[in-house]
């Protein structure tokens, strides 16, 4: 599986996750399930105060309105990709407000890295639709 997550303390699992998935040409089968769902889990290991649903769903719907943008428009990706990835800027904000915590913007980031096209960009967005369904079940309305 490419997702890894080492040690079975979930409070632990911020601390020792690392994400090594990609959004290659060919997709892991599992990749919007238990890919999905490994990084809900580890994300959803945070505190009360951290990661909850409402600030993750703002990240979520800015990326969904780029994806929407880039796909109506697959010519000027290359121009929304600065602002793409400005998503990095913003959640490395919210993480110093302490609304995100660091596994969140770890995961950020490297599906914001992964996104190189129109097609790599649509494939991200569907990994994190199936991210917010698996932390909602994961987390609840914390």
């Amino acid at each position: 599986m490419s997702y890894h997550h080492q040690g079975s303390n979930r409070s632990n699992a911020a601390s020792v996750t690392s994400f090594g998935f990609k959004f290659a040409p060919t997709l892991d089968p599992e990749l919007f399930n238990e890919v999905a769902k490994g990084a809900a889990k580890a994300v959803a290991g945070a505190d009360n105060k951290h990661n909850k649903a409402s600030q993750l769903r703002r990240f979520y719907d800015e990326l969904v309105l780029w994806e929407m943008r880039s796909s109506q428009s697959p010519e000027k990706f290359d121009e929304y990709l600065p602002f793409i990835r400005m998503l990095n800027a913003k959640a490395a904000y919210a993480e110093g407000r302490n609304l995100v915590d660091s596994t969140f913007v770890r995961l950020l980031a490297h599906t914001l890295k992964e996104t190189v096209s129109p097609q790599t960009f649509s494939t991200c967005k569907l990994f994190w639709e199936a991210f917010m369904g698996f932390y909602k079940q994961e987390r609840g309305d914390r």
